[in-house]
């Protein structure tokens, strides 16, 4: 797996390059949807978590709930959060829950992560990105 992810990094900047303006959208995107603003950046990437467990996305999953506990969710707020996205879905509502609670307690056991990797792991911006996609 860390393989691909490796090769799919690899392919992602040499289209980065090919294609600056529209690969660097998304990732520019994401940068001020997350930020902190009228709405704390936790709270953002909490309703994206239970979007991810909606569309069923276990690698968006890891990646907002580690972002969110990174910018202080406590445990309270992601399972309110977690009941939001059980309510929309139902049993597999539930399933997909759990995967995101243990995610969440991986997270608090270990710590923050230094990268947080998941969901399009090859768009992770780097310093020498945003020179490229300004």
């Amino acid at each position: 797996m860390e393989q691909t992810t490796n090769v799919e990094a690899g392919l992602f900047a040499e289209l980065r390059k090919l294609s600056p303006k529209v690969t660097g959208g998304l990732l520019r995107m994401r940068q001020e949807a997350y930020r902190d603003g009228t709405v704390a950046a936790k709270y953002k990437l909490l309703t994206a978590m239970v979007i991810s467990i909606v569309i069923r996305c276990e690698p968006c999953i890891r990646a907002y709930v580690k972002m969110a506990h990174d910018k202080g969710a406590s445990q309270d707020e992601l399972i309110e959060f977690l009941e939001v996205a059980m309510t929309m879905q139902g049993c597999p509502g539930e399933e997909w829950a759990l995967k995101a609670y243990a995610v969440y307690r991986e997270s608090v056991d270990h710590g923050p992560s230094p990268d947080t990797s998941g969901c399009c792991d090859h768009q992770t911006m780097r310093q020498d990105d945003e020179e490229v996609t300004r």
